[in-house]
């Protein structure tokens, strides 16, 4: 009885050692599918930074933004079509996703990204700000980003933020929506005063 337990445990042990070549190839088939995969996605992130080589060069920060209305430490996490939280724009570094230091100043939003390029949008345009739960294919609970619209040539840009201290960012919009209506009024003003003007040296 012993023997033929012995014979059925060293053809067990058999079976194991052929098995080797066929997981073996498994393995090397897997991690070749997966490089295949992530080289697709290098493609696809090549030919959307291609379709969007329009984009103007980023803005970069005055010399002398003024003193700091507001200032935010957390992570950035994209950029997207406005309105479009899935259209990721990848141009100039847009689409690199990292920690972030913002700044509003009187002359705009000061955005420093440590790895990636950093950039300014002039108060001019600056469209909006809101709480949201999603961009560029980041979800988060409601609430849980801030995203700032704002105008790039002749594009609409969301951009979206989640500071280490979410309960600050309501303040943010409230502080960035206010800054975009007092801009707005003023520009307004300055409109009519200039027609006004126009008008009574024609007369």
């Amino acid at each position: 009885m012993t023997q033929p337990l012995a014979v059925l445990a060293a053809e067990q042990k058999s079976a194991d050692v052929t098995d080797w070549p066929d997981r073996i190839g498994w393995i090397v088939g897997l991690l070749l599918f997966i490089a295949l995969v992530y080289w697709l996605m290098r493609q696809g992130w090549k030919w959307r930074g291609t379709l969007q080589g329009d984009l103007p060069a980023l803005p970069a920060a005055p010399s002398a933004p003024g003193p700091a209305r507001l200032e935010l430490s957390g992570r950035y996490h994209g950029s997207t079509t406005a309105g479009q939280w899935l259209d990721r724009i990848v141009a100039h570094g847009l689409g690199t996703r990292s920690r972030v230091e913002l700044t509003l100043t009187d002359a705009g939003l000061d955005v420093v990204r440590p790895g990636a390029t950093d950039f300014f949008i002039p108060v001019a345009q600056l469209r909006e700000a809101r709480l949201d739960k999603g961009i560029a294919g980041k979800v988060l609970t409601e609430g849980g980003l801030l995203i700032v619209t704002w105008g790039h040539g002749d594009k609409l840009i969301d951009s979206g933020f989640r500071s280490d201290r979410a309960a600050e960012q309501a303040e943010w919009v409230e502080t960035l929506n206010n800054m975009i209506d007092m801009n707005n009024t003023s520009s307004t003003d300055t409109t009519s005063s200039t027609t006004i003007t126009t008008e009574g040296t024609a007369r």
